[in-house]
C-alpha cells in the first residue's frame, strides 16, 4: 500500500507543481487573388521567418512562435496580423476581410 501511494505521489506531484509549457501561433486564413506565389518575411518574437501564400488559392497558414501577433512585410509596407485573421492578397498587398 505504501509503495502504491509513493508511486502515485511521484507521478502526480510533478504535473501539479511544475509549470506547463504554453505554445502559441498566429493562424491566418487567406485568399491570394494574384497569379503568383508570395513568400513574405514575418517578424515574430524578434525572429524573422517566412510565410508562403500560394497563387490563386484560398488556404491557411500558421506562423509558429510564442505570441499571438506577427508583422508581415509586404510590397505595400508592414502589416500587423493577429491570430485567426482573415486576409486577402491582391497585387502583393494585404487587406483584412
Amino acid at each position: 500500500m505504501k509503495k502504491t501511494l509513493a508511486v502515485l505521489a511521484l507521478s502526480v506531484i510533478p504535473t501539479l507543481v511544475l509549470p506547463t509549457l504554453s505554445f502559441a501561433a498566429v493562424y491566418i486564413k487567406y485568399s491570394n487573388k494574384d497569379s503568383e506565389k508570395h513568400v513574405m518575411k514575418v517578424q515574430m518574437d524578434g525572429v524573422t521567418k517566412e510565410v508562403t501564400f500560394n497563387a490563386r488559392t484560398t488556404g491557411a497558414a500558421t506562423i509558429q512562435g510564442s505570441g499571438k501577433t506577427a508583422v508581415i512585410e509586404t510590397s505595400c509596407g508592414k502589416v500587423e496580423i493577429k491570430d485567426d485573421s482573415k486576409i486577402e492578397i491582391k497585387d502583393g498587398c494585404i487587406k483584412f476581410l
